[in-house]
Formats: C-alpha cells, structure tokens, sequence
C-alpha cells in the first residue's frame, strides 16, 4: 500500500545537500526575480534557462528548472500588488484587490495572505494530484473540442461578473479580447483576419504585450492624468498572517486548490485560467462579494491559490500522460526529454524515482515561496515609498523594454503603446480591463476548437448539446448568463430572502 514511501524518502535524501539546496535557493531567487519584472514570464524563463543546464547533471538541471517554475508563476504577484502590473499573465486576477489593499496601507498584509495562499495551493495541489492523477487524467483526455469550446465561453461569460455591478460591461470588454485574439492566421487554412495589410500583425497579437499595455501602460497613463505626487505609504504592522486570519480563509484555500488543480490537468489551459476560475467562484461564494476589486483578502488568496495550484496541476499530467498542462509545462516538458527523461504513461514503469524526484522539488519550491516571500516582503515595500511621479517614467520603459525583449520586434512596442491608450480610456468609462485580457487568453482556445469541432461534426452543431459534457457545460454557461442579468438576480435575491425568512419564523 505504501510502495511509495521508500522512493520519495530516498527522493529527498538526495535533495537534502548542499550543492542541491544552494542550486534550488539560486533558481528561487532567479524564478521570483523572472515573475515579478513585467515582461518576463516563466516560459521565457525556463527556455533560456533549459539551454543553460544543458551540461548540467539531469536531476540537478529539472530542479532548477522546477524551483524557477513555482517561484515565476508566485513572484508576479509580487509587481501585481504593489504596481498594480501583473508580472506573468497568471497573477492579472491578483492585481484586481492586491492593488487596491497596496492603495489602503496593507501592502504588507496582502503580500503575507498571498504567500501563504500560494504555498498552501501548490502544497494542496502537489497532494491532490499525486493521489488522483489516474481517474483525473482520464477523465481530462474524454474532453474534446466540443468541450474545450464551452469552457472558453464559459470563461467569457465569467467576464461579466468580473466588472462589479455592470456585467455588460464586463462582457463587452470580454468580447473586445476574444476580437483582439482572432487578428492573424486562422489555424485552419492559414487566412489573414483582421491585420489591414500589415504584415507583423499576421502572426497575430501577442497577450504578453497586449497585457502590458492595458494593465502597466494604461496605469502610467492614468496616473499622469491625476497628477498625483503623493506616494502610497504601508502602515501593515505585519507580513504574517494570524493564525484566525489563515483559518478564515481555509474554505476558500481548499476549493481554490481544487479549482486551480482541475484547470492545470486540462492540457493547454493553465495557471491564468486556474486564477480567474478561483476567483470568480469565490465571488460568487462570498458573503461580501461588493469588496471584489475594491480590496478584499479573500478575492487575493483565491486567485493566488488557484494560479500556484495550476502549477503541479500542469506538471503531473506531463509525467503520466505526457501532455502538458500550460505553456510552461510544454517547455518543462521539452527540458525533460533533453535530459534523458521519457515523459508519459510509461514513466511510473521505466522511471518511477523521477516521479517522486520532481516531488520532492515541488515540496521544495514551496518552502521558496515561504522563506523568500515572507523574508523580502519588506524590501520590496520599500518600493512604495517612491513617489509615482518618479517611479512611473520608471515602469513606462520597463513595460516598452519588456515585451520587446522576447522577440526584438518593434510592432511589440507599438502594440504596448495601443493597449495602453485604448485602456486607458476604457478606464475612463469605467470598463474593467480583467475581462478584456481574460478574452485575448481564451480566444485563441475558443477559435481553435470551435473550428476542430466543425470539422468533426462536418458543421453540425448539435453534438456541442447532445455530449454528455457538453450538455452540462451548455447549462452551467445558461446558467452563468442568466444568474449575471440584473433583474433576474434581484428575483432570486428577493426568494432567497423569502424563503430563509420564513425559516426564520418557523424556528
């Protein structure tokens, strides 16, 4: 029954060295550094980093290579909170309260609540899936591309309760990033859409820049305009969160790391989709949904469990399965195959001490989010304390420098400038930016598999409701819509009451 133990004893008796603990304390650092500078992003990250421990003993290499991994997706969090700038596109739902709490003088204590939420989500999701990964793994390979097709609909649909009290808001600006997405070759035939003869728009508009822009550019923007001098002060008297605190938010933890888990099995949908997923469904669970965006605790720890459960949630379907959950686990991926490693159902049998190796780094990574997150909170805070009319031309050229570093294209920049100006007058009107990147992320999903499923059906649309998933899918998006129109939910608000009224009476 316990066949296991043995190997992963002897897993983290190997780890436990100097040299191992030294290599996995540098790539901590490295990977929290890569997260939280806009522009970097944990793939970038652990492509360049793959040929740089090409000559490296395999096992010391893919620990590397894990520890970058955890502490990239966690370190955005990091420039989401203080700047309100999400260093990789996973922590984007992480800016909507952290920012806002950095704004109130509790930088600190939104740093400490995301610390422990992300450790405690890829520690829960490490468990999770390590036990269930078989019965999980099937079930993630009966979705097809009827599914995958109502999953990023659903996750459009999920953008009007992402905008506050107007989801029509939410949903257009959602609609604006499934738009943005289709600009280029379509997967099919190869077609131009929407580039208006300009060749660099043929590969399509990439979300890294297009983030930057509406999120990073977009803020220098609006800050110009309120010519504010004044620098944001945090009177957090503490990083670490009490023990009464953790324990509130523990329901929110677990179906977060749930959540997250569950979205990083599904192959090619990752960490970003798991922190949107987390933090629309502890909204809707909420007993104090109006504080969402505003500064709620509870809106932070979701999505940054969620987003760091997607993390072992993508790389445990890459050992078993060998498809990978994200972007990040395809490079992982790649990494493994040029370091000897045969990723795949055949793993658990040729290589079953690699399994529970990656484990034990996992475990690892973990305790670089405690002891790096926690012990650099306060210097990072110092950030706070330079004034915005300084600290803003700062930022302006990182969010240029960034984007352009990864392909040394020119049309990126540009691109930053666009989404920086057209958000800023979405801000203006009060649209949400959330749902607009949410929108570029899913499209590409959305247009790939809506046109898949035609081609299987040979354009009959009736097995998108007559699927056993898809039927159910179709329902909870139904749902989705309907419970997010105004009146329909001041009807079921005004039964709810009824009804827990006269319970009331009654008892």
């Amino acid at each position: 029954m316990f066949d296991f133990l043995p190997l992963l004893l002897n897993a983290f008796s190997e780890l436990f060295d100097f040299q191992s603990l030294g290599l996995a304390a540098i790539a901590c650092f490295g990977g929290l550094v890569i997260g939280a500078l806009p522009g970097l992003t944990a793939t970038m990250g652990l492509a360049l980093l793959t040929t740089m421990t090409i000559r490296m003993d395999a096992n010391d290499a893919i620990l590397v290579l894990i520890c970058t991994y955890v502490l990239a997706i966690y370190g955005g969090s990091r420039s989401a909170i203080l700047l309100n700038i999400p260093g990789t596109p996973s922590s984007a739902a992480t800016a909507l309260d952290g920012y806002a709490l950095a704004q109130q003088g509790r930088a600190g204590e939104a740093m400490g609540m995301a610390t422990v939420g992300s450790a405690a989500g890829t520690l829960l999701g490490l468990v999770l899936l390590a036990v269930i990964t078989p019965p999980l793994g099937e079930f993630a390979l009966s979705f097809g591309a009827y599914e995958f097709a109502w999953l990023a609909f659903a996750g459009v649909m999920l953008s009007g309760g992402l905008s506050g009290t107007d989801p029509v808001k939410g949903w257009i600006a959602g609609i604006l990033g499934l738009l943005v997405a289709m600009v280029g070759r379509e997967s099919s035939y190869g077609y131009e859409r929407f580039t208006f003869g300009i060749t660099e728009m043929s590969g399509g508009i990439e979300l890294l820049p297009a983030m930057v822009g509406a999120f990073g550019f977009a803020e220098v923007l609006y800050v110009m305009r309120r010519k504010a001098n004044a620098s944001i002060n945090d009177s957090s008297g503490r990083i670490l969160p009490r023990l009464s605190e953790f324990l509130a938010m523990r329901w929110v933890i677990v179906r977060s790391s749930l959540l997250g888990t569950f979205t990083g099995l599904l192959p090619g949908v990752g960490e970003d989709i798991g922190a949107w997923t987390s933090y629309a469904l502890a909204k809707r669970t909420s007993k104090h949904p109006e504080l969402y965006g505003k500064g709620s605790v509870e809106g932070l720890t979701a999505a940054e469990t969620g987003n760091n459960a997607s993390v072992p949630g993508a790389i445990i379907p890459v050992l078993t399965l060998g498809i990978p959950g994200s972007g990040v686990a395809a490079v992982l991926m790649a990494a493994l195959i040029i370091h000897g490693a045969q990723p795949g159902p055949l793993m658990m049998t040729t290589s079953p001490q690699l399994v529970y190796d990656i484990i034990a780094m996992l475990v690892i990574a973990t305790f670089g989010i405690l002891i790096l997150g926690l012990g650099l909170t306060r210097v990072m805070i110092l950030i706070l304390r330079v004034k915005e009319t300084w600290l803003m031309p700062v930022i302006a050229v990182l969010c240029l420098i960034g984007p352009y570093a990864i392909q040394s294209r020119v049309f990126d920049i540009w691109v930053v400038v666009f989404f920086g100006v057209f958000g800023f007058f979405l801000r203006l009107k009060n649209y949400p930016m959330a749902p607009l990147v949410l929108g570029i992320v899913l499209g590409g999903i959305l247009d790939r598999n809506l046109r898949r499923a035609f081609t299987l059906a040979d354009g009959d649309f009736t097995p998108f409701f007559t699927r056993p998933i898809s039927a159910v899918l179709a329902t909870i998006v139904f749902l989705m819509v309907l419970g997010q129109i105004p009146p329909v939910r001041r009807f079921f608000s005004r039964q709810y009451s009824r009804l827990a009224g006269k319970a009331e009476t009654k008892a």
